[in-house]
C-alpha cells in the first residue's frame, strides 16, 4: 500500500477540516475589513466620541427582539440633503415603548447674510401637528467675512430630552390639542422624547404608534444660502448586529475590526518567534562548542523570566504598539522552541547521510538548508501555528489591562472597557460575551489545525485502515 502523502493525512482529518474552514472564514473577514475600512479606524471613528453621537447608548442587537413578547424601538435616523424651502419624510413607528432619545442637527450649511433657520415638525398618527424645534446656524464673528461656512466639520447638534425649548414647544402642543397643563419644565422631566411619540394619560404618556410624518422647513435670507444636510434621530432601545457600549459605539464595527488585528499579531509573532527559534536551535545543535553554550545560558534565562510581567513592564515603558508588543513576543518567545530543535538537531548531524556530506566537504550551512531543516520542517510547521493562540492571548491580556495599542480597535480593548464601565455588573452580555468568544474561536481554530498536523509530524499517530 503506497504511503498517504501529508497533505492527504491532514486534509482526512474533520479536526483539520474544519480548522481549515474556520481560519479561511477569518482571513475572509479581515480582508473584507482591509478593503472597506479606513487605516486610521481607530483613531479617526472608533476612538472619537463625536462620530458616534447619533447613536443610543448601552443597547442590545437588534435581534434580541426576536426573544421579546414586547419588541424594544429600533434605532431611526432621518436624513435631509440639500433641503430646499421645505421636505418631509415618512416615519413608520409601531412599537409600545418609547425612544431612548431624539435629537436633530444640521450641518454643511453656508449663507451671505444672516444664518438660516430649520424647523422641525411631526405629523403624528392621530393627525396632530406638533412644531417642536427651531435650530439656526452659529451666527458670523466678528471681521469675518461671507459667505460663511458653518458646521462641516462637526455638525450642530441638540439633545431635545433635555432640551427646554423642546419642552415649551410641546408643553403649548399639549395645551392646545389634549387641554392638558404641562409646564415645559414637567414635559422635560417625563421626556421630551415621551411626549413627542405619546399621548397624554393620567399624569404621564403612552406611546402612540403609527405612522409620522417628519417635516424640516428652511428660513433663509437668500435663495442661494444652503443647507447641506439635516438630521433627526430618535434613539432606539436595541442597535445593529452586536449593540452599543457606553459611548454609543457600533460594536459590531470594533469586532469585525479585531479580525485582522488578533491574526496579523498571532500569525506575525508566530512566524517571526519560530523562524528566530529554529535557527538559533539549529546553530546551537549543530555548530556545538561556544557557541551551543551562549545560546543554551541565554535560552536558561529567558526560560525562567515569567512573559506578562515582562509584557506589562515594556508596554508601560514604551508608548503602547502593535508592533512593540510583536516585538517583545518574539524576543522573550523563541527560547522555548529552541531547545527543542537543538535536541532534534543532535540527534540529526549524526545520521549517514549528514556525516557523508561532512565528509565530501560540503559546507555547514548547506547541510543545515538540505539535509537538517527538511527533518525538522513539519514540526516547525506545527509549532507556528500551535503558538499563534498564545500570541492573540498575550495581546488580549495585555489589553484587558489597559496597555494595548489605543490606535487599533481590539477585542481585548472591548472586553477591558466594558469591565471598566460596569458592563458585567449591568447584566450588559452583547458587551462582554462576544469579543470573549471571538477570542476563544480564534484560539481553537489554529488548535484543531495543530491537532491536525500532529498525524503528519509523528507518523505513529496515523490510523490505519
Amino acid at each position: 500500500m503506497a504511503q498517504e502523502s501529508g497533505w492527504s493525512v491532514f486534509w482526512s482529518s474533520r479536526v483539520s477540516r474544519a480548522g481549515v474552514v474556520l481560519l479561511a472564514l477569518q482571513i475572509a473577514v479581515s480582508v473584507y475589513v482591509l478593503f472597506s475600512y479606513p487605516l486610521d479606524f481607530g483613531t479617526r471613528y472608533w476612538n472619537n466620541p463625536a462620530y458616534w453621537s447619533d447613536n443610543p447608548k448601552e443597547v442590545a442587537p437588534e435581534w434580541a427582539n426576536l426573544f421579546s413578547s414586547k419588541p424594544s424601538p429600533r434605532h431611526i435616523l432621518v436624513s435631509f440633503e440639500n433641503v430646499g424651502e421645505s421636505a418631509e419624510k415618512a416615519i413608520s413607528y409601531v412599537y409600545e415603548d418609547f425612544p431612548s432619545f431624539v435629537s436633530v442637527s444640521v450641518s454643511d450649511v453656508k449663507y451671505s447674510q444672516r444664518p438660516p433657520v430649520v424647523l422641525f415638525e411631526l405629523q403624528r398618527p392621530d393627525g396632530s401637528v406638533v412644531m417642536f424645534y427651531t435650530l439656526s446656524a452659529s451666527p458670523p464673528t466678528p471681521g469675518e467675512s461671507p459667505p460663511f461656512l458653518r458646521h462641516f466639520e462637526t455638525p450642530l447638534r441638540a439633545y431635545l430630552s433635555g432640551d427646554l425649548q423642546a419642552g415649551r414647544f410641546l408643553s403649548r402642543f399639549l395645551e392646545a390639542v389634549y387641554g392638558v397643563d404641562f409646564s415645559a419644565e414637567k414635559v422635560v422631566r417625563e421626556g421630551v422624547e415621551k411626549a413627542l411619540f405619546g399621548v397624554p394619560e393620567a399624569g404621564g404618556f403612552r406611546p402612540l404608534s403609527g405612522l409620522y410624518v417628519l417635516r424640516v422647513s428652511v428660513v433663509r435670507d437668500s435663495p442661494e444660502d444652503v443647507v447641506g444636510r439635516v438630521s433627526f434621530v430618535a434613539g432606539g432601545k436595541v442597535y445593529g448586529l452586536a449593540g452599543t457600549d457606553r459611548l454609543g459605539r457600533d460594536l459590531a464595527t470594533g469586532l469585525l475590526f479585531g479580525f485582522p488585528v488578533a491574526l496579523l499579531i498571532g500569525v506575525s509573532t508566530a512566524v517571526l518567534t519560530t523562524a528566530v527559534g529554529s535557527s538559533l536551535g539549529m546553530l546551537s545543535g549543530y555548530m556545538g562548542g561556544k557557541v551551543d553554550e551562549a545560546i543554551q545560558r541565554v535560552c536558561d534565562v529567558l526560560n525562567n523570566i515569567p512573559l506578562l510581567p515582562l509584557l506589562i513592564f515594556f508596554t508601560f515603558i514604551f508608548k503602547p504598539s502593535i508592533w512593540i508588543i510583536i516585538l517583545i513576543l518574539v524576543a522573550f518567545g523563541w527560547s522555548g522552541l529552541a531547545v527543542i530543535v537543538r535536541s532534534i538537531v543532535l540527534q540529526a548531524r549524526t545520521a549517514q547521510y549528514v556525516e557523508a556530506a561532512e565528509s565530501l566537504g560540503v559546507s555547514r550551512s548547506r547541510i543545515l538548508l538540505r539535509h537538517i531543516t527538511p527533518q525538522i520542517a513539519p514540526f516547525l510547521i506545527s509549532q507556528m501555528i500551535f503558538s499563534t493562540p498564545s500570541a492573540i492571548l498575550a495581546e488580549a491580556a495585555l489589553s484587558f489591562l489597559g496597555l494595548g495599542d489605543p490606535s487599533l480597535p481590539s477585542w481585548g480593548q472591548i472586553l477591558e472597557y466594558a469591565f471598566r464601565s460596569g458592563g458585567l455588573n449591568l447584566g450588559l452580555w452583547w458587551w462582554i460575551l462576544p469579543p470573549g468568544g471571538l477570542i476563544a474561536l480564534t484560539g481553537f481554530t489554529f488548535v484543531l489545525i495543530s491537532l491536525g498536523l500532529e498525524p503528519v509530524v509523528n507518523p505513529r499517530l496515523r490510523r490505519v485502515g
